[in-house]
Formats: C-alpha cells, sequence, structure tokens
C-alpha cells in the first residue's frame, strides 16, 4: 500500500471521523490532514483510546504511526496495531522534521529541560544531548508545546513540529533537531474493516 492508499475513494466525497493520538498541532494531526483533509480529525490522549473509537464506531479510522527510520518500530503503537483486530486500509511513510521551541524571547542558553513524547526524544537524543538539555518524556509533541506555553517557565523548552509552535504561540528556537536527515515514519489507516 502507498500514501495513494491513504485517499478518499474515487466518486467518494463524504467526510469522515479520523482518530490520532496527540494534541492538536502534533505530527499524527499533521499526518491526517494532510492525508485526510476531508475528515473531522479527532484527537485521544492514548494510541489504545484512538484505536478503541474506531472499534466502537465513534471513529471511521485512526490514523496510527507504527514505524520510524532511525528507531524502529513506535511501541506501544505497533503492537496496538498488530493486535488490534483492525484493517489496515492504506500506509504512507512521511517526514519527521523536529523544531525546539520555546516561550517568545528565550535564548537557547536559558533553557534547562526539553519535553517531547519519548519516541520523539530517542529520535534527538544525539543533538539534545549536546545541547546539554535534560530530556522530559511528555504523553505527546504538541501536548509538550502545549504544556511549555501555559507554564511560562522560561527554562523548558518542547521538541514538537512546527505547526505545534504556531497553535501554542511559541517560538522555534532550532530547526531539524533529528538525528537523522532522513528521519521518516510510516502511518497506518486503520479501520474496522477493509473496503
Amino acid at each position: 500500500m502507498t500514501e495513494a492508499a491513504i485517499g478518499r475513494p474515487a466518486g467518494d466525497d463524504r467526510g469522515g471521523r479520523t482518530a490520532f493520538q496527540g494534541a492538536p498541532g502534533a505530527f499524527s494531526h499533521e499526518a491526517c490532514v494532510e492525508l485526510r483533509p476531508w475528515d473531522e480529525h479527532v484527537p485521544f490522549e492514548t494510541f489504545e483510546d484512538a484505536i478503541a473509537a474506531v472499534k466502537s464506531g465513534a471513529c471511521d479510522c485512526a490514523l496510527i504511526p507504527v514505524e520510524n527510520s532511525t528507531i524502529g518500530d513506535v511501541e506501544p503503537a505497533a503492537t496496538l496495531v498488530r493486535t488490534s483486530g483492525l484493517a489496515v486500509v492504506g500506509e504512507a511513510w512521511r517526514p519527521i522534521r523536529m523544531a525546539l521551541m520555546a516561550l517568545d524571547g528565550v535564548e537557547l542558553d536559558e533553557l534547562r529541560t526539553v519535553a517531547s513524547h519519548p519516541i520523539a526524544l530517542a529520535q534527538c537524543s544525539g543533538k539534545l544531548t549536546a545541547l546539554n538539555l535534560t530530556m522530559v518524556e511528555a504523553f505527546d509533541t504538541a501536548g509538550a508545546a502545549r504544556d511549555v506555553s501555559e507554564a511560562g517557565d522560561r527554562t523548558r523548552a518542547a521538541l514538537a513540529p512546527v505547526a505545534a509552535a504556531e497553535v501554542y504561540g511559541l517560538s522555534i528556537l532550532r530547526l531539524d533537531l533529528q538525528d537523522s536527515a532522513d528521519n521518516r515514519t510510516r502511518f497506518v489507516l486503520l479501520a474496522r474493516e477493509a473496503g
């Protein structure tokens, strides 16, 4: 299956509800917006909750990251997809570019911690270590950005997509923090049945 398989079938102009894990502005949200722009995109805190929404019928499908070119399987998502009983009806590899963001006016030397999803931190561990930042795990990349914005703490940063800085009013201090220049993630589209 290719990225084209994520799209709407020819002649089908109905919108649906696509579940994703994370807050608005997360990489999964960006993937939903680009790959299924006609759908309503519904955020869930955990992968389990997003998959359960499809099983219950609350959402028509879920877009879930399962593999990253830098770190391998995205867990627990990959295992949850394999054991969900749902059909994989499409997949797409997407480039993942990490941005370091903080409150407006903060300088890099003021930062002490950087928060993000554990998978995102793992994709950038070399560069973050070189910046001497303590890594703090959060439930989601965009959720970490939202938390930094709400906390108002000049020593805190988030590692998230550029879109998260726009959503939560943060300034980008560094772009492309991923350790691999070819950092990509494979997303799968799950539904109750194929076709």
